[in-house]
């Protein structure tokens, strides 16, 4: 069902973890599949130095949250907000239909913790 992609960044997860003192952190959840995404930012001079996520759900959840933090280090939160459900898939090389909405979360999740960083920051 999925592809080796997937199925690495799901046995092998990038940035797992908590981030102590993150600057900006963004919670999202589907309550009809009960994945739970939460994306722990560290911010500095408006580059995202470092991301770690903590992720309750299925592989492709748990995929897709490695690979949005794999492709936002180091990015402007602008570009990082240009991330896209749709390019987190891609860069999986897809996912099945039935999963595409955990790309969904894993971008929301992006989304919701740099704008936690702003609106902690004033922006």
């Amino acid at each position: 069902m999925y592809n080796d992609k997937v199925m690495d960044h799901f046995a092998n997860p990038r940035n797992v973890g908590e981030i102590a003192g993150a600057n900006g952190i963004g919670e999202v959840g589907n309550a009809k599949c009960g994945d739970i995404m939460k994306i722990y930012l560290q911010v500095e001079d408006n580059i995202i130095k470092d991301i770690k996520f903590k992720t309750f759900g299925c592989g492709a959840a748990i995929a897709t949250s490695s690979m949005v933090t794999e492709m936002c280090k180091g990015k402007t939160l602008e570009e990082a907000l240009e991330i896209s459900n749709q390019a987190v898939a891609e860069a999986l090389g897809g996912l099945p239909p039935v999963k595409m909405h955990c790309s969904n979360l894993a971008a929301d999740a992006l989304h919701e913790a740099i704008k936690d960083y702003m609106q902690k920051n004033g922006k």
